[in-house]
């Protein structure tokens, strides 16, 4: 009698999780019907000019982070998850990139950027320049440095802009304007001697150097542009927070000098100044912060194995990619969404329909009788031994915005995935992204829509745009650094 009870009561509860409509065939064939012909009406092709590009990066955000960020994007609305969709997935157009870096399988951060910002594969560690560039080696840099999509569009009389959740010197944006043997070389003071005395720059002077009239930089990572030990504006007390720069430049005054006269320039460290600008009288803003919105982002940190706050992360940038798909047309502007490379997190365990995606999976190990939460990490800090056996997760509060999910491998540091991360794109020739393809392959699609860069053949005066824009012609936004 008590089996049987316990048969009825899962067969309810299983029932339950079904929503009602969706247990009518008719619901799901209708579904379909509407995708299809969505789908048909895409035979018609955008081949317009794309005026305007944004290209919407998520760092690390791979194919399962995706995935999770859609569940939670339902259950923040109160529904069970999996039938919501982010932004980027209403994109019709979606292709995968292969992330390697010319010496690396799994790929860093600094060779992708180069790929999908440059249009070179590049080797891991090195920013803005060829595969004939060694890390570290600032004698390799010299003739090697290639240019970005941002330069392309610059050069192209159009208006560029850089907007970042990390620093501005991250390898992630870095690759816009940038040409280094190595990431990590933000400002003179994290540079060898060698490198100094061989002419290599710094990544914060290359930023207000290389292209001075990007129109929009907005970031973290203030300390690189003012001089070593120089007191922070907004932490004056704080060791940690002081200049780095070993050469006494302030970075900000040469980025103001060097604009034209006539120009209105300004720099904001607040938010509230920011939003108290008038920005139809400013024709160049710069906006730096001590540390990025994140702030458990540090310095020369690894990546993040805390998914909540990953996750909570890519549904952020999902809401930045819907306000942007609102003020703008597919008509003129192409707007790309992808990622650098992924990482090692996987979500699974059999859960149940509308399983709170920082939940337990609904059985516990059968080698260990533990239970385990849906999401975890190949490898990182989050592997824990008790008493000599895996934590018990269930003694410990894993919803918390701080929990670090539990790993296979005990690493310090979680590593990057080496697995192809999704392309999503929407506009015009928006379907040249499709397919697999090379990473680097992202900024020649791109240029071709907008005709800048090498390929312009295909353009004429009648249809090459103007240089007055929407927006800033070029935008980044970063996640999971």
């Amino acid at each position: 009698m008590k089996a049987l009870l316990l048969i009825l009561l899962t067969q309810l509860c299983s029932a339950s999780l079904v929503p009602e409509r969706e247990k009518d065939p008719e619901y799901w064939r209708r579904q379909a019907q509407e995708t299809l012909r969505a789908a048909l009406r895409l035979q018609r092709l955008n081949q317009n000019v794309a005026k305007n590009l944004i290209l919407f990066l998520g760092d690390g955000m791979g194919v399962s982070t995706v995935t999770a960020a859609r569940i939670l994007k339902g259950q923040l609305q109160n529904r069970k998850g999996e039938e919501s969709l982010l932004e980027m997935e209403k994109f019709p157009y979606v292709a995968l990139a292969k992330t390697y870096n010319t010496n690396a399988q799994v790929p860093d951060s600094a060779g992708t950027a180069t790929a999908y910002l440059c249009g070179v594969k590049a080797n891991e560690g090195t920013v803005g320049v060829s595969a004939g560039v060694t890390r570290d080696r600032c004698n390799t840099t010299k003739g090697q440095e290639v240019t970005s999509i941002l330069r392309w569009a610059k050069d192209g009389g159009k208006a560029v802009g850089i907007v970042t959740t990390t620093r501005v010197t991250h390898a992630t944006p870095s690759a816009a304007y940038a040409h280094s043997a190595n990431r990590d070389w933000y400002s003179d003071g994290e540079m060898p001697p060698d490198a100094l005395e061989g002419g290599c720059r710094d990544i914060a002077r290359q930023l207000v150097e290389n292209i001075p009239d990007i129109e929009v930089i907005l970031g973290g990572g203030r300390k690189y542009m003012f001089p070593k030990n120089a007191s922070d504006v907004e932490y004056p007390h704080e060791d940690k927070h002081r200049g780095t720069r070993l050469d006494r430049r302030d970075l900000i005054q040469a980025w103001h000098d060097a604009k034209p006269p006539g120009k209105v320039a300004k720099y904001v460290w607040h938010r509230r100044d920011l939003l108290a600008l008038n920005l139809s009288r400013v024709d160049f803003l710069l906006g730096e912060s001590w540390h990025p919105r994140v702030p458990q982002l540090q310095v020369g940190g690894g990546p993040l194995t805390h998914p909540e706050q990953a996750l909570h992360e890519a549904v952020e940038l999902d809401r930045a990619i819907g306000l942007a798909t609102r003020l703008t047309s597919p008509q003129d502007t192409l707007s790309v969404v992808t990622a650098d490379h992924s990482h090692v997190f996987t979500f699974g365990g059999y859960t149940p329909r509308g399983n709170p995606i920082f939940g337990l999976a609904p059985m516990q190990s059968d080698v260990d009788r533990k239970p385990f939460t849906s999401i975890l990490y190949g490898n990182g800090p989050g592997y824990k031994i008790v008493a000599g056996e895996r934590e018990n997760v269930s003694a410990v509060d894993f919803a918390h915005a701080d929990y670090q999910a539990q790993s296979a491998v005990p690493l310090r540091q979680e590593t990057h995935g080496g697995e192809d991360v999704a392309v999503f794109a929407h506009g015009p020739m928006a379907h040249l992204l499709h397919g697999v393809h090379e990473q680097n392959y992202i900024p020649h699609a791109m240029a071709y829509a907008a005709c800048i860069g090498s390929n312009q053949a295909h353009c004429n005066a009648a249809s090459h745009p103007t240089a007055s824009i929407l927006l800033p012609f070029f935008t980044l936004l970063f996640l999971l650094c």
